[in-house]
Parts: C-alpha cells; sequence; structure tokens
C-alpha cells in the first residue's frame, strides 16, 4: 500500500489503525506523513472513547443531560477532517485537539 492509503486506513476504526501502524513498520523509508496521521489516528480513538465512557456515566447518572450526547458529532466531525487531511498528504493537526497528540505515542517512530 502507498503512503497515503496508509495514512487515510489509520482513521478507518482501531482495525484499520492496526493494519496501517503493522504496514507502515514494514516499510523500508519510514514515511513521516504516515507515522504522522497514526498518531492523529490513535489520538482521535483514545479520545473518542474516553469521552463517550465519561459522557455515558454522567447520562446515566443525570439523564436530563443527554443533549451531551450531540459531542459525539463533533468527534465524528473531527474525524472527517482528519481523513480529509490524510488524502490531501498534509501534515496538519485535526482542529481543536490535534495538537494533543503530536509528539505523543513513542512507540508508533
Amino acid at each position: 500500500m502507498n503512503n497515503k492509503t496508509l495514512s487515510i486506513l489509520s482513521y478507518v476504526t482501531i482495525i484499520g489503525w492496526i493494519v496501517a501502524f503493522v504496514q507502515s513498520k514494514d516499510a523500508s523509508p519510514k514515511s513521516d506523513l504516515v507515522t504522522y496521521h497514526l498518531k492523529q489516528g490513535f489520538g482521535i480513538f483514545l479520545f473518542s472513547l474516553v469521552v463517550n465512557i465519561l459522557l455515558s456515566v454522567v447520562v446515566s447518572i443525570v439523564p436530563s443531560l443527554y443533549f451531551l450526547s450531540y459531542i459525539g458529532y463533533v468527534i465524528f466531525i473531527l474525524w472527517i477532517f482528519g481523513i480529509i487531511n490524510a488524502a490531501n498528504e498534509q501534515k496538519k493537526p485535526i482542529p481543536v485537539i490535534g495538537q494533543l497528540f503530536e509528539g505523543k505515542f513513542g512507540f508508533i517512530n
């Protein structure tokens, strides 16, 4: 697979991320683009996991806060931005939360 495909695949579920991670480890010249999007994809996955768990707990305790579940749509839109950046082969962070993941996840290098 080429770098663009691996970059896009790093955002498509955790299975797609694992496939892109394994394929990028086997590549002889390491691609900075793929590594960057692997970090961004893993970061947004962890962020959405934590937010969904917290929202589930909060909404189960206080059901009148059900409207907070719309935060999931915001995360989905941020995920789409990540895919668009990967498709355009840009090393650009996901808006709002992407800079949190830069320089993190050392195991991806």
